[in-house]
């Protein structure tokens, strides 16, 4: 595994009705890799508009940051669900566009596209997003080139999933981006995820 100096810090942004596998399926991906590693790789926290709880459709979570004492995240993760909502909201925004700036990587997952394309980063860029919402995010920026048929799409520092587990691969992928190919796989195999697992069980029988 590839050497790193400093813990990367991931920030989750938490929103009503927010879709939960949306965010807890990345955070297993990368949280599964700090068993045995010291220094942790990742430390992982969640940021709200306000701290405390937070109503995501049945599942409550709590906010460990709000938008004015959060970190700077190295990652910054962007769960779909009750996004059409929340578009009018300024300091929502306003805050992604500030983390943004300085992030390695901000990653959306399903709708959360949506608050990408309202923030404006997502212009004259290759994107998805939940297929139920291809025409919606289109209405907030014609300019953006929807990819219809790909699971993620990776522009740089900018990624976006498709609807919900294709979270899993776009974490996934870029844990292999950032840390190699040994994290990458160690991730899929505590996991027991998609292919790359089955071809593991193949080799440990």
């Amino acid at each position: 595994m590839n050497n790193v100096s400093l813990t990367k810090k991931i920030g989750i942004l938490l929103f009503e009705n927010a879709c939960p596998m949306d965010f807890v399926g990345p955070y297993e991906a990368f949280s599964v890799l700090n068993y045995g590693a010291a220094p942790a790789l990742y430390e992982i926290f969640t940021v709200g508009e306000k701290k405390g709880d937070v109503n995501t459709f049945d599942l409550t979570v709590k906010a460990n940051y709000d938008f004015t004492d959060c970190p700077q995240a190295d990652i910054v993760i962007i769960p779909g669900g009750g996004t059409p909502a929340i578009l009018g909201n300024t300091t929502i925004i306003h805050w992604i566009q500030e983390q943004s700036q300085k992030a390695e990587i901000v990653f959306s997952v399903c709708n959360g596209a949506l608050l990408l394309a309202k923030a404006g980063l997502l212009k004259e860029l290759p994107a998805t997003t939940h297929h139920m919402f291809y025409d919606a995010l289109l209405e907030i920026d014609p300019t953006i080139r929807l990819k219809k048929k790909d699971r993620f799409v990776d522009n740089g520092n900018i990624v976006t999933a498709g609807g919900i587990s294709a979270g899993i691969d776009a974490a996934l992928h870029i844990i292999n981006k950032t840390l190699g190919k040994e994290a990458y796989l160690k991730s899929c195999k505590i996991l027991e995820y998609g292919d790359v697992w089955k071809t593991m069980q193949d080799q440990m029988k």
